[in-house]
């Protein structure tokens, strides 16, 4: 009897709670709806970095000998100022992966010339319009450019996958009554535009910005059909972000006059310079090299055992590649080391490349070792060395022993930088145990972070 008991009472409370849930979930949906993943500006700049999700095309974001372009790019770059965070980018082709990594939380912005649609508000909002765009018909001139719609009659259009361009066909196919064939890719616009240069298929739709950029180096594009006159674009955020989405609409108002239509010009009305940045060697859009001293700082990166394009991204924030380049305070070369250090580590002409960076990749395996016993995690040794590279190994020890005594974890850069960057702060850098005094480690801090950053960048955009 007692056991029957405790059978029946079990099984209630499985019902209750086990089958009843579902439909209790059914008649109080919002009181068991999952939280969405909300970080309004407050999180972003507590986190110190914003995401954006962003093309790589010739407009929006690629390498050009060895710097971080693009419409998109630029103006992201001036909006993460504005808010005072870094800036991550976040490579997405695919337009509906990009709503999915907005609405779950991968990104917190997704920075492209979207129209703004109905179709897509669903947890979304639009930012102010950045401009407007129209869509064009991308063909080759003769026999295939048209005049009217007709004349596409049982012909076949190939669109992008996820872009509004597939809807605007059909609202022409349903009014006009042309039976003509949409396909949707999931190549880029300009994959698509290479296509039809190539004539491997006859017509696509494109941005008309996108369109005028790949017209520059493709002869014989014909882009004058307009499939839709200008509509406004704007960039989206969650719809649970209303402060970021507050101060991006006030940017937006703010550089709408002079900054916005600037970079405008420079990437969609100055064609000789869209030209060579798209078909150069040198750039993403084109070919695999970041600058002229790749093979260099491939062979220096074999001897660090450091990936090359972490290397680069370091010539890069020091010289911009430029042998000749000498700071203020007298560093000299593509690794910009000082008179002290380039005749410590035997070089004798700064202006020599090779010599420049040789030298540079000696005390970058001085430091290595300096550091390898007390972090020896790769990746966040790197970071040490990075920091003791700008500011000097002595201040970053001094960073280290200050986690040391507080009990924080001196094997991680995120820890021992904290430190770093208090020894700004008297009560810090008059600790007995600190050595090298005072300094501006937060200069430091941001230096990793810029390196960092650049890598990320030649890691999506430049093969190994």
């Amino acid at each position: 009897m007692k056991r029957g008991v405790i059978i029946l009472f079990a099984g209630l409370i499985i019902l209750l709670f086990g089958v009843q849930c579902t439909f209790l979930e059914k008649q109080f949906p919002k009181t068991f709806k999952k939280q969405t993943y909300i970080l309004d500006l407050e999180g972003i700049k507590n986190r110190g970095f914003i995401r954006a999700a962003v093309d790589n095309n010739s407009t929006g974001f690629y390498i050009y000998r060895g710097r971080r372009m693009g419409y998109e790019y630029e103006l992201l770059r001036d909006l993460a100022k504005r808010l005072n965070v870094q800036l991550n980018l976040v490579l997405v082709s695919d337009i509906d992966k990009a709503f999915e990594y907005l609405k779950d939380g991968r990104v917190d912005i997704i920075a492209m010339n979207l129209e703004m649609h109905p179709d897509r508000e669903i947890s979304t909002a639009f930012t102010l319009p950045l401009g407007k765009i129209s869509t064009v018909l991308v063909s080759r001139d003769g026999p295939h450019s048209i005049k009217a719609w007709d004349e596409l009659e049982a012909d076949t259009i190939h669109v992008r996958q996820g872009a509004i361009y597939k809807s605007q066909l059909c609202k022409i196919k349903d009014s006009l009554q042309v039976n003509f064939t949409v396909l949707e890719s999931p190549l880029h616009e300009e994959t698509l535009i290479d296509q039809v240069a190539e004539g491997s298929i006859r017509y696509t739709l494109a941005d008309q910005n996108i369109a005028l950029a790949n017209a520059t180096y493709y002869e014989g594009l014909d882009i004058s059909w307009k499939v839709t006159q200008s509509e406004d674009v704007a960039w989206v955020v969650r719809d649970n972000s209303p402060k970021l989405l507050s101060t991006v609409n006030q940017w937006i108002e703010d550089k709408q006059r002079e900054f916005i239509p600037m970079l405008y010009a420079k990437y969609f009305l100055n064609t000789k310079n869209s030209y060579f940045r798209s078909t150069s060697p040198f750039s993403s859009l084109a070919g695999n090299r970041i600058s002229v001293y790749d093979e260099l700082i491939q062979e220096g990166a074999g001897e660090l055992g450091w990936d090359w394009r972490l290397l680069a991204s370091l010539v890069y924030k020091e010289s911009r590649f430029d042998t000749t380049a000498t700071s203020y305070a007298g560093a000299k070369g593509l690794l910009q080391l000082m008179p002290v250090t380039l005749e410590r580590f035997g070089v004798e002409n700064p202006n020599d490349p090779n010599q420049s960076l040789m030298g540079g990749i000696r005390y970058l395996r001085y430091l290595d070792k300096f550091w390898l016993e007390r972090v020896p995690e790769t990746n966040e040794r790197i970071k040490f060395v990075l920091a003791s590279y700008n500011i000097g190994h002595g201040h970053v020890e001094d960073a280290w022993r200050l986690a040391l005594k507080y009990g924080a974890n001196t094997r991680s850069w995120k820890d021992v930088s904290t430190y770093l960057e208090l020894k700004s702060d008297p009560d810090y850098y008059r600790d007995p145990i600190v050595k090298s005094g005072f300094a501006k480690g937060h200069l430091a801090v941001n230096y990793v972070k810029d390196v960092m950053n650049i890598f990320e960048s030649y890691k999506a955009l430049v093969t190994p």
